[in-house]
């Protein structure tokens, strides 16, 4: 199959020199997803100029802080979100390039030479703490095989991914979407519009989560639970179509989760927790 998927990638990109200058992602797309539109989350990716929302610098004020009961989500409702991205702007790396950059804490001097990356620098840096969380997801995922945590260093690799948790390669992604905006958005109150569930055959999903890289890398998970797509009114007239993911499972979604039904006031894992994708991350379901 992936000999079957390079042959046809190279037609692609044999019949793109002859029209127009289509992207490597964009022709992979094209060939192992067929069917499933491409989301917003890996369009910026391709084209980051199209891509107005800064990051974060404060992980508290992005929109995927902000947790809330499943009750609470219907059209009236109101609530206080900042769109941001999780991180900054990154290249979505070929896999072959990707795999010929290493990937492990101890090569760290290495590849900040191969990418031309001071050393101390913010980027750099930031790329050690992803690399040891990488590391740490890996390990643990081989110890507790019910909370698998993978790192995708390029578009080929997350969808093998997906695929392999979701036992299929019949699925599409879905990602936040902030759709009239030309610059950031400022955090502010927005009126829920329409709540729209999301076919979730099972209750299985894949998350894929931007880490801080020098290039796009995935942290990948599956979850259960459930998910829905939100048009949002802000008061500045801002209009985006959000997806919300809900799941009661705390053991594997870290602390920001257990911490949420804290301060919600309910028992962990009774009722399910939901929160929003930032715009850099994006949630895959089966067809």
């Amino acid at each position: 199959m992936a000999r079957s998927l390079a042959a046809l990638l190279l037609l692609l990109v044999a019949a793109a020199g002859a029209s127009h200058a289509a992207s490597p992602a964009e022709m992979y797309w094209k060939i192992a997803l067929p069917t499933s539109p491409m989301p917003g989350a890996i369009r910026d990716l391709i084209s980051p100029a199209s891509s107005a929302a800064s990051a974060s610098k404060d992980k508290e004020d992005t929109v995927g802080s902000v947790f809330f009961l499943e009750k609470d989500l219907f059209p009236g409702s109101k609530m206080t979100l900042h769109f941001t991205r999780a991180t900054a702007s990154a290249a979505l790396l070929p896999r072959g390039r990707a795999d010929s950059v290493p990937f492990a804490s101890e090569k760290l001097p290495e590849i900040l030479s191969q990418l031309s990356i001071p050393a101390g620098s913010p980027t750099a840096d930031a790329m050690r703490s992803t690399l040891a969380v990488c590391e740490a997801a890996r390990i643990a995922s081989e110890t507790a095989p019910k909370h698998k945590h993978y790192c995708a260093t390029s578009l080929e690799s997350m969808v093998e991914l997906v695929a392999s948790s979701l036992g299929t390669r019949d699925v599409h992604a879905v990602s936040t979407e902030v759709v009239n905006r030309a610059g950031p958005t400022p955090r502010q109150a927005y009126r829920v519009e329409a709540v729209r569930p999301v076919p979730v055959p099972g209750g299985d999903m894949v998350a894929c989560h931007r880490m801080p890289y020098a290039y796009a890398v995935f942290g990948v998970h599956g979850i259960k639970g459930v998910a829905y797509t939100v048009t949002l009114a802000g008061a500045d007239g801002t209009m985006a179509e959000a997806v919300a993911a809900c799941h009661g499972d705390v053991d594997g979604h870290g602390v920001a989760v257990a911490e949420a039904y804290k301060r919600l006031g309910v028992a962990p894992g009774k009722v399910a927790v939901c929160h929003f994708l930032p715009q850099d991350d994006m949630l895959w379901v089966r067809n």
